[in-house]
């Protein structure tokens, strides 16, 4: 498992096919058998081209590059040959170097014509019908190398008139004058995404960025309906692109567009994230870009428009997040009912607390009770302050803060919670052992807040050096790079399965029947006895959070979502009503 097999191609191909040892079968990792011979096509065609010969070490098939003649304004001679090879994985690389060599090489005085024939060639790599044979090129990064190779070579092209626009089945190009007085500007595209029908997008540079600019300049937008297929193989976030991939090549001052992006699957119910591609680190990127509106069909996005990192745009769609009006509003609700709760719980604690205390180990209860109040509480304003720093303020330093303080208070409440079901097995199994109330504090706190510090640490200390500490979309830590998410789930489940256990010890501890007892007044107050506590016990020692478990069952379950959402917001209004308002004393 997991041995690697290289292959030759057949006679009629130069290169090599990959496979890898997966569950006892051979399955294909790249091909790299290609048909096309550059250095042969433009010496049959050398009447029309003349070329030079560029020494590449990594691709012997791309031994020449043509070369503008002096009668020639653009490389149309070499598309008929090119269009007629199959794109396979091995001839898609292999055009993907032609099309950076020609970025870099010939971006000078980009006419139309010029243009035209790059994104020829272009489209017939991006054809809907062959996008799957991306997925075995061998550079994995070639989609990316493709973008910003046609984002440079676009941004160079001379615009007739004001105006130009330079259309194909999967690539679009348009460019427009604009200087200061422009009343705004709009890129609009309708394009075919597959057999069954087109996708539109539309660029808009607001009259207020336009305002910036000191002199006359050009803007250049490129859609690409298909791409997004291609660059989401490098993600191992299940979020898909769901709209066209639009490039923005614009000046330096224009910093700020809006961008409408049409859905290619229309889900309504799963939440839409806006993002930019991110040059440097060939990844999507939500942290230019904002959702400014989202419908059923059409998700509207605001984002930062720079030169060298953010120009292309699109937006991801998880199938596994829910987006549904009942969840954010009982998420609402119950934030500001369990904020409101808690505080209350915490100041009828101290103005209660002196004749609740008297006794060791109410003192100890209580001292548990209101730590647990006070990390939900904090837990709470920081879960509304992540979400605003995330929606707003964009600020990657401020969301790794926040989800910092999110991740150590929120472990905080569960290992209270832990420490409340100990004492509870003390009081109930050791009754002849007594601690005293110093060594009781000092090891609660250790517990307590200990043990939660250490691995808040830990965990930014090892992942946020690899940009591995936040997930994507959201201040709270990362799944699926480096499972950072474990830090929390596998201390919260296992206090979860301990506190289960304090339970069922309770339940058979209270549930037998009380000296002189008849036999129904037996049954009926052992059952009043068991319900009372396992009411009581359920919010205080967290067991609510084990229904977190049915939605990682089943994402797609709206209502194991909205009885997780009901049971955890309200937790703290539970905490008070069980907590403390029921308490006699």
């Amino acid at each position: 498992n997991g041995a690697i097999c290289i292959q030759p191609c057949s006679p009629s191909f130069h290169g090599e096919t990959s496979f890898v040892c997966e569950d006892r079968k051979w399955q294909m990792l790249s091909d790299a058998c290609a048909s096309l011979d550059v250095q042969s096509l433009f010496q049959v065609r050398e009447l029309l081209c003349t070329y030079v010969g560029l020494a590449r070490k990594d691709s012997p098939s791309l031994h020449a590059l043509p070369v503008l003649s002096r009668g020639r304004s653009d490389f149309s001679c070499i598309i008929p040959d090119i269009l007629s090879s199959p794109a396979i994985p091995g001839n898609i690389a292999d055009i993907v170097d032609l099309l950076k060599k020609i970025s870099l090489l010939l971006s000078e005085n980009v006419t139309r014509g010029k243009m035209q024939s790059y994104s020829r060639i272009a489209n017939h790599i991006l054809n809907s019908s062959i996008i799957s044979n991306w997925a075995f090129v061998k550079d994995r990064n070639a989609g990316s190398i493709l973008l910003d190779s046609v984002n440079f070579f676009a941004g160079k092209l001379l615009l007739r008139n004001g105006s130009e626009s330079i259309q194909e089945p999967f690539i679009a190009t348009k460019g427009y004058s604009i200087h200061k007085n422009t009343s705004g500007k709009s890129f609009d595209f309708s394009m075919e995404f597959n057999n069954t029908g087109n996708i539109t997008g539309h660029v808009v540079i607001p009259e207020e960025e336009l305002l910036r600019l000191p002199r006359a300049s050009k803007a250049i937008s490129v859609a690409f309906p298909t791409l997004g297929a291609v660059l989401e193989t490098n993600q191992l976030d299940p979020a898909f692109v769901n709209g066209m991939v639009l490039s923005v090549s614009l000046p330096e001052e224009l910093q700020n567009i809006l961008l409408s992006f049409e859905k290619v699957t229309k889900l309504e119910q799963v939440g839409a994230q806006c993002v930019g591609w991110h040059s440097a680190e060939r990844r999507w990127d939500p942290r230019p870009c904002e959702v400014r509106a989202h419908n059923a069909s059409t998700v509207l996005c605001a984002c930062a428009h720079r030169r060298r990192t953010y120009k292309s745009f699109s937006i991801l769609m998880s199938p596994a997040t829910l987006r549904s009006p009942v969840l954010d509003h009982i998420t609402r609700a119950g934030l500001g009912l369990s904020i409101f709760s808690l505080v209350l719980c915490l100041v009828v604690e101290a103005v209660v607390w002196h004749h609740v205390t008297k006794t060791e180990i109410t003192f100890m209860r209580h001292f548990c009770l209101v730590n647990i109040a006070a990390s939900l509480l904090v837990a709470d304003v920081l879960f509304i302050l992540a979400a605003i720093v995330h929606n707003t303020a964009l600020n990657y330093q401020l969301c790794v803060a926040a989800t910092f303080f999110l991740h150590f208070f929120y472990l905080a409440l569960f290992f209270w919670m832990f420490t409340l079901g100990l004492l509870i097995l003390y009081g109930l199994l050791l009754i002849f052992f007594k601690i005293t109330r110093s060594v009781f504090l000092a090891a609660a706190c250790c517990l307590g807040y200990g043990c939660p510090l250490v691995i808040s640490i830990l965990t930014v200390a090892i992942t946020e050096p690899r940009n591995g500490y936040l997930r994507s979309g959201a201040c709270w830590l990362n799944w699926y790079e480096t499972k950072a998410l474990l830090a929390f789930v596998v201390p919260a489940l296992s206090i979860i399965v301990v506190n289960l256990v304090v339970v069922v010890v309770v339940v058979v501890k209270t549930g037998r029947s009380s000296v002189g007892e008849g036999c129904k007044s037996q049954d009926l107050s052992s059952m009043i006895r068991v319900s009372k506590n396992v009411a009581l016990l359920t919010p205080l020692l967290g067991l609510t959070w084990g229904f977190g478990l049915a939605t990682i069952i089943d994402s797609r379950s709206l209502a194991f979502h909205v009885t997780f959402a009901l049971l955890n917001t309200f937790q703290g209004f539970f905490i008070l009503l069980f907590g403390t308002l029921l308490d006699r004393k």
